[in-house]
């Protein structure tokens, strides 16, 4: 690897994701070990020509050579080519760079949602809300989960046969439910509820994928395919409970949480 010296990522430090591939980056000796600093450790002088705004949707990749800055996709391409110039030319062709750019602030906005972090002072990393990129990520979600579940339940004999339409319904209809609790909060903090909501059943769809996976070269006993149905369940509710917390959210949304989940099973059980 060829390391790319006097540059300087500003990072999110309470974003997981930004942890790793920053600090990828310099175990890697793409940057060198003064190649990161976190967002609120930004100095007077690099405030002069950093956009402080920008750098908290984007990650900003200072030249402290040469007082510039590149954000985002533009930043992690240049760190990136600079190893591997062929990846920076196939990332700069018009069409592959304008979906690049596009996914980079999918998950960009959205990253509070997919990981949440306290609130401790203005000084923090936290990009700004984006009405378009969060219903897009809320949707791909819910798709998402409706998948996994339908997949997942055509393994669990004891139950009706499964379809498509009935996940996407006990999908979308999870977020009608918990819509009616949190009617009174802002249409961001709803928002931003649904985000982390969805991103728990993501993070249970993916928790179900390695049996999906086996059961199609194994037959796995009935009771397994439960178990760990069961498993994934408690630890959805974990989480949820989790976020609520961090998000200072009422502790009853885990309760009804957990309601809809059982009123679900009681319908399926019953049609």
């Amino acid at each position: 690897m060829k390391t790319l010296n006097n540059q300087t990522l500003i990072y999110d430090e309470d974003c997981p994701m930004c942890n790793i591939y920053t600090s990828g980056f310099i175990k890697a000796k793409m940057l060198d070990s003064q190649g990161r600093k976190s967002f609120a450790n930004i100095t007077i002088e690099e405030k002069n020509f950093v956009d402080l705004d920008r750098a908290k949707n984007e990650i900003a990749l200072v030249d402290s050579k040469n007082k510039t800055t590149l954000y985002g996709i533009d930043s992690l391409l240049k760190i990136i080519g600079y190893s591997f110039p062929w990846m920076e030319k196939i990332g700069t062709l018009k069409p592959i760079n304008f979906l690049l750019k596009k996914f980079y602030k999918f998950i960009s906005y959205n990253r509070k949602v997919i990981a949440p972090s306290k609130i401790k002072n203005s000084s923090q990393c936290i990009p700004d809300f984006n009405v378009k990129y969060r219903t897009l990520y809320i949707l791909f979600a819910t798709l998402f989960t409706a998948i996994t579940l339908f997949q997942y339940s055509k393994s669990i004999v004891l139950l009706p046969k499964a379809t498509f339409l009935r996940e996407l319904f006990l999908a979308v209809g999870q977020i009608g439910f918990q819509y009616l609790f949190i009617q009174k909060l802002s249409k961001q903090k709803q928002l931003n509820y649904i985000g982390n909501l969805v991103t728990v059943s993501v993070m249970g769809s993916l928790f179900l994928l390695p049996i999906i996976f086996l059961n199609k070269f194994i037959f796995l006993n009935e009771y397994v395919i439960l178990g760990w149905f069961g498993l994934t369940v408690n630890l959805m509710i974990l989480e949820h409970y989790r976020r609520t917390t961090i998000l200072e959210l009422p502790k009853h949304l885990t309760l009804t949480w957990i309601l809809y989940r059982v009123i679900a099973l009681i319908i399926i059980l019953t049609l």
